[in-house]
């Protein structure tokens, strides 16, 4: 009998790719989503769904004895929204209490693996560090801070086989973040805030799903690690590679920062009533004008034997072989 891993979020661009690479490790997958979300993308899989009520304990312990999960990853969050709380109630608060109920239920469960972020952790503001699982938090937006407060919660449950991952910017098929970014490069446009000196990290999805069900298998429990492709970009490499990669010339252009935040604010204040967030506000130019998001992986490759291979350029061969594909740009 094949052994049943729960994969929240699944919906969503990671969650795709998890599903797919659990799959290719004989995993009996089953797809936490919502009832409203769209799961089209999803029907080449033999896969199952479930509508876990995130907001009750009592309700999730039900879910897990029922199914018999011997994994679960948790991956599903919301990167954006109104409020801290909102952000809180999401990442932190359902995250602990999926946690807590597979803590308390009657199952099997080898490993509990959550898919946090580096945005937990923040930037450097020195350009020459390095940030490392020790690295003092700083999260300097309200999303980093509720994936703090979630790592925080769940590492409460000493009883639970946990490993936390904190991926950096995550890219590839089906994104749709630094997708934007991307699109522009491929209509010859090539943007940037400002003219800061910057040290960039990336991680291609398919690396990141890889070490998600990888860690599912590892002895290693309680230990939380921090995810890029280990190498270091400047604030150019994204564009160049891109440049290379659809064979396009690009016209560069620096906007002024105080510009740009002239904008945020002003998508702010006409998103106010509205129930969406803009793509752009004045808190996400903080992680887009950050300094230093590099990471030593050091310890990810030592314990789970990581070894990502996808560097930027091959990564955005494949994105943008599938963008065109899909007739995304």
């Amino acid at each position: 009998m094949k052994e049943r891993v729960l994969i929240t979020g699944a919906s969503g661009f990671v969650g795709y790719h998890l599903v797919e690479h659990a799959l290719k490790n004989n995993l009996e997958v089953y797809a936490a989503v919502r009832k409203t979300s769209k799961v089209d993308h999803l029907k080449e899989f033999p896969i199952n769904y479930v509508y876990p009520d995130f907001s009750s304990t009592d309700s999730l312990i039900k879910e897990l004895e029922d199914k018999q999960y011997t994994y679960i990853i948790h991956a599903a969050g919301v990167t954006a929204a109104k409020t801290q709380a909102d952000y809180d109630r999401v990442n932190a608060d359902y995250s602990f209490n999926l946690a807590s109920a597979a803590a308390q239920s009657n199952i099997k469960l080898k490993k509990f693996v959550f898919l946090s972020s580096l945005a937990a952790l923040g930037p450097l503001e020195d350009i020459k560090g390095v940030i490392t699982e020790h690295t003092t938090p700083n999260p300097v937006t309200a999303y980093g801070r509720s994936k703090l407060l979630a790592e925080q919660k769940l590492n409460t449950l000493t009883s639970l086989p946990l490993i936390t991952l904190r991926p950096t910017a995550v890219y590839g098929p089906r994104d749709t973040g630094i997708y934007i970014i991307l699109k522009q490069f491929s209509k010859g446009f090539e943007p940037y805030i400002g003219r800061v000196n910057q040290h960039l990290s990336f991680i291609y999805v398919k690396d990141l799903a890889k070490i998600t069900i990888s860690a599912l298998f590892s002895p290693i429990i309680h230990k939380t690690y921090n995810l890029s492709d280990g190498k270091v970009y400047d604030r150019y490499a994204l564009a160049n590679y891109s440049k290379e990669v659809l064979n396009k010339k690009t016209i560069k252009l620096h906007l002024p920062l105080l510009l740009i935040k002239a904008l945020a604010g002003f998508l702010e204040r006409l998103y106010a009533r509205s129930s969406k967030t803009p793509a752009l506000n004045i808190e996400k130019l903080n992680e887009l004008n950050a300094v230093n998001w590099i990471c030593d992986i050091k310890n990810v490759t030592q314990d789970l034997n990581y070894l990502p291979e996808y560097d930027l350029k091959k990564g955005l061969v494949d994105t943008f072989a599938w963008y065109k594909k899909n007739n995304w740009i």
